[in-house]
C-alpha cells in the first residue's frame, strides 16, 4: 500500500484529530493571508497618498541665521547708541531667483506669496470689537507707529484695516487648498491676472459694501503714499476664525483678508518690493522626492542660501500616511507571530499524533518501509488539511481582512487626531511670509483622513500565505518524526507499551 493511501485512511481513522488541525491551520492562514491583504492595501493607499498630496518646499528667508548675525552685530557695536542696535533687515526674494527653482524637476506646481496691510478708501471694513484705529486716509499719516504684519518687510502699520495677501494662484494656495477658503462667485486669480488690479474679497465685507463681482474698491498703503484700485474678480467664504489678535486689529480679522496678485502686494509695499516676493512654495509631484528636489536647488548659484533656506513640509503626506503604516507595521507583526505560534502550535499536535503511532511506525519499518516514505505519509496528510484551509481562507480573509484592517485604521486616526489637537492647544505655530506656515495648520484640519482600507485577496497574497503554510506544515512534521524514526524498529516495537 503507498504512503497516499495510507494517509487518506489514516485521517478517515481519526476524523477529530483532522478537523482540530483543519480548524487551528485555516485560522493561522487566515490571519496570515489578512496581515499580507492588509500590508497591500496599506502600500498601495500609501502610494497613493504619495502621488496625489505630494509635498511642499518653502524657500524663505533663514531668520534663524538673521537672528545669529544681529545677535553677533549687538555684542560688536557700542550698546549705547541708538542707530547702531541692529534690526532686522527686508531680504526679499527675486522672482527670477524662484522661478530658476520653479524649473526643476519634481515640481509639481508652485506659488509665491507676498502679503502686507493696507487701510480702506472710501468704504467700511469688518471692525474688530477692540480696535480703536481710524480707517481714513488722514490716519494714516498720524500713527506711524510699526506693528505686526507686513510679512517679510515694506510698511508695517497697526493702523491698518485689511490684510493684502498677494499670491501667484488662488486656488492652489494654502488656504483654498485646504478648504478653509472657497470660492462662491466669480473666477480665482491665477498667473494670468500678474500685473492686473484684481482681487477676490470675502463675502462678509462684500455684503457689508454692497459689492458684486466686477466692482471696484480703492485701498491705500499704510504709509498714506500709495492709491490702488482694485476691481473684484472673485467672493470667497472663510471657515478661519482668526486669532485672539483679531479682536484688536481689523486688519487681522479673516473678513478683511483681500487676495491679490502678488505684484499689486509689492505695488502697495513699496517700489523696492518690485519682482521680489516674500516666500515661494513649490509642491512636489511626490513626497518622495523632497530630498532629490533640495539637493537640486542647492546647486542654484543665483540664491543667496546664506541669506535664504528651504522649508521641506511633508505634513499632510506624514497625516495621512502615519496611521496606515502604524496598521501595515501591526499587521506585518502579525504575520511575524502567528506563522512562529502556528507551527509550535501545528508541531505540538503532530508531535502527539506521532508519539500515539508509534507502534503503526515501527511496523511498517520492521516490514522494510522506507523511513521518507514514512515521513512524507505524516506530510501527505498535514498538506491535505494545509490545502483545505487554504480554500477556507481564500474565501474568508477578505472580510476578516477589512474589518480587522478598518478599526484598526480607525483607532489610528483617532490617536493622531488626538495627538494634533493636543499639539494645537500647546500655541500657535510659527509664522511666515504671506501667512504661509499658519495656513499649514488650516490645511492639515482640512485634509481628509484615508479612513478605509481597500483590501483585495491578490494572487501574490495567496502565494506568500501558501508558501508559510506549507512550511509550516514541512516543520511541523519534520521534527517530531525525526524525533522517533532515528530509533530502529526494534527499539520502537520494544519500548511500545
Amino acid at each position: 500500500m503507498n504512503f497516499f493511501k495510507r494517509a487518506w485512511l489514516s485521517m478517515k481513522a481519526r476524523k477529530g484529530r483532522s478537523v482540530l488541525q483543519l480548524i487551528i491551520f485555516t485560522v493561522v492562514c487566515v490571519l496570515i493571508l489578512s496581515g499580507f491583504t492588509i500590508q497591500s492595501a496599506a502600500d498601495k493607499a500609501s502610494e497613493l497618498a504619495r502621488e496625489q498630496l505630494g509635498g511642499t518646499v518653502t524657500l524663505t528667508v533663514d531668520q534663524e541665521k538673521q537672528m545669529a548675525a544681529m545677535k553677533e552685530e549687538a555684542s560688536n557695536s557700542d550698546s549705547s547708541s541708538t542707530d547702531s542696535k541692529p534690526k532686522f533687515q527686508s531680504n526679499p526674494i527675486d522672482v527670477s531667483d524662484a522661478n530658476d527653482l520653479a524649473s526643476l524637476n519634481h515640481v509639481k506646481n508652485y506659488n509665491y506669496y507676498s502679503s502686507t496691510q493696507a487701510l480702506a478708501s472710501g468704504f467700511d471694513p469688518i471692525e474688530s470689537s477692540g480696535d480703536t484705529s481710524s480707517s481714513s486716509d488722514d490716519s494714516s499719516s498720524s500713527n506711524q507707529t510699526g506693528g505686526p504684519g507686513g510679512g517679510n518687510g515694506g510698511p508695517q502699520m497697526v493702523d491698518a484695516d485689511l490684510s493684502i495677501s498677494g499670491l501667484l494662484d488662488s486656488a492652489t494656495s494654502t488656504d483654498f487648498d485646504a478648504g478653509t477658503s472657497k470660492l462662491t462667485s466669480g473666477v480665482a486669480i491665477t498667473a494670468n491676472d500678474k500685473d492686473k488690479n484684481v482681487a477676490m474679497v470675502e463675502e462678509n465685507l462684500a455684503e457689508q459694501n454692497d459689492w458684486k463681482v466686477g466692482d471696484s474698491f480703492t485701498v491705500t498703503s499704510s504709509d498714506g503714499n500709495t492709491k490702488v484700485t482694485l476691481k473684484i474678480v472673485g467672493i470667497y467664504k472663510t471657515t478661519d476664525s482668526g486669532s485672539d489678535m483679531a479682536q484688536n486689529f481689523s486688519f487681522l480679522n479673516p473678513y478683511n483678508k483681500v487676495y491679490v496678485p502678488y505684484t499689486v502686494a509689492n505695488t502697495i509695499k513699496g517700489s523696492d518690493y518690485k519682482d521680489t516676493v516674500d516666500s515661494a512654495v513649490y509642491t512636489m509631484d511626490d513626497a518622495a522626492n523632497i530630498s532629490a528636489f533640495e539637493k537640486e536647488a542647492k546647486k542654484v548659484d543665483s540664491i543667496d542660501w546664506d541669506t535664504f533656506k528651504l522649508d521641506a513640509n511633508d505634513t499632510l503626506y506624514q497625516q495621512m500616511i502615519g496611521p496606515i503604516n502604524s496598521v501595515a507595521s501591526f499587521s506585518k507583526n502579525v504575520v511575524y507571530i502567528v506563522s512562529i505560534a502556528g507551527a509550535l502550535i501545528l508541531g505540538l499536535l503532530v508531535m502527539m499524533q506521532v508519539r500515539d503511532r508509534k507502534y503503526e511506525m515501527g511496523v511498517l519499518l520492521a516490514i522494510g518501509e522506507k523511513r521518507g516514505k514514512l515521513i512524507a505519509q505524516f506530510f501527505v496528510e498535514i498538506l491535505i488539511v494545509a490545502l483545505i484551509s487554504f480554500g477556507l481562507a481564500a474565501a474568508s480573509s477578505h472580510y476578516v481582512a477589512q474589518l480587522a484592517g478598518n478599526q484598526l485604521l480607525a483607532q489610528q486616526n483617532s490617536s493622531t487626531t488626538s495627538e494634533a489637537t493636543t499639539s494645537e492647544n500647546r500655541g500657535p505655530g510659527g509664522g511666515g511670509p504671506g501667512g504661509f506656515a499658519g495656513s499649514v495648520s488650516n490645511l492639515t484640519k482640512n485634509t481628509e483622513q484615508i479612513k478605509e482600507l481597500n483590501i483585495q485577496v491578490t494572487l501574490e497574497d495567496m502565494l506568500k500565505m501558501g508558501g508559510i503554510g506549507i512550511g509550516i506544515a514541512f516543520i511541523s512534521v519534520l521534527l517530531p518524526a525525526a524525533l522517533v524514526l532515528r530509533m530502529n524498529p526494534k527499539t520502537i516495537l520494544t519500548k511500545q507499551e
